[in-house]
């Protein structure tokens, strides 16, 4: 099905479960359409969750962990409330599913909707655009071109990187289960872009430099979920390494030249 889902939402028979996952996510994306970000985050949550009423069905609202902002909490738990800038440039992004997930509740809490919410933190994986903006993928497609790797401020800012598969289970995990308040969903396993790039250098055994630039407006510091009630409600927790997903992220013929060099 292709649907506006800032438009009515029609579909035909039963529905079971609804994954509500629109919305531009990059920050490339979200610069470009802001707009359309507030849009799918207010209209297109407001749609789903009438469908979702109408059909009485379950759905699972795909939030971030950009709703915690440039946190002052670290690790971030679902009960921090975050630190977010309203009108910054990454604001429409932010705030959108900020929206998103308070319209989710008042739908469970006054209409008796089945929600879930997914607090997800970045996650990677094969067939992602190459100039999609997010660090893993700008740092792998410059690796493999052998081209300077370019690194935001100093890269000392951290970040979370949880592999596409493992992020799947626990949206299946959650969707199946009975739960209904916020969930985060990603690896605890933290590091600054600066490692990041250089084990995206060595995963590639790339001739690349590291280059600096600019660092982002309102860019978060840190970024480091807390899975504790993921483990607790889901028996959830990522399993693939940093270093495999990589791997498995290469063009084939990247990866059989690594699989030689190991």
């Amino acid at each position: 099905m292709n649907q506006d889902v800032t438009q009515h939402i029609e579909v035909e028979g039963p529905v079971d479960v609804i994954f509500h996952a629109a919305s531009p996510a990059s920050p490339i994306d979200y610069a470009r359409l802001p707009l359309h970000t507030l849009k799918v985050g207010s209209y297109g949550t407001h749609n789903a969750l009438g469908l979702a009423k109408f059909k009485r069905a379950r759905i699972l609202l795909f939030s971030t962990s950009e709703v915690y902002g440039d946190p002052q909490v670290h690790p971030q738990p679902e009960t921090y409330w975050g630190n977010v800038n309203p009108i910054g440039p990454r604001g429409v992004y932010d705030e959108a599913k900020r929206y998103a997930e308070a319209m989710t509740m008042a739908y469970h809490r006054q209409q008796g909707v089945d929600t879930a919410i997914a607090r997800i933190f970045n996650t990677y994986g094969q067939r992602m655009r190459p100039h999609d903006g997010r660090a893993i993928p700008t740092f792998v497609r410059q690796a493999v071109e052998n081209k300077p790797l370019t690194v935001f401020g100093d890269g000392s800012q951290t970040r979370s990187f949880c592999y596409v598969d493992d992020l799947i289970q626990g949206l299946y995990a959650l969707a199946m289960s009975g739960e209904h308040l916020p969930v985060n969903l990603g690896n605890p396993t933290e590091l600054s872009l600066l490692e990041l790039a250089q084990t995206v250098i060595r995963v590639t055994s790339s001739k690349s430099e590291i280059v600096y630039e600019a660092l982002p407006v309102d860019d978060p510091q840190v970024r480091e979920p807390d899975i504790t009630r993921a483990r607790q409600v889901l028996g959830w927790e990522p399993k693939i390494p940093l270093e495999e997903g990589l791997r498995r992220m290469l063009p084939s013929e990247e990866r059989e030249a690594e699989a030689v060099h190991v």
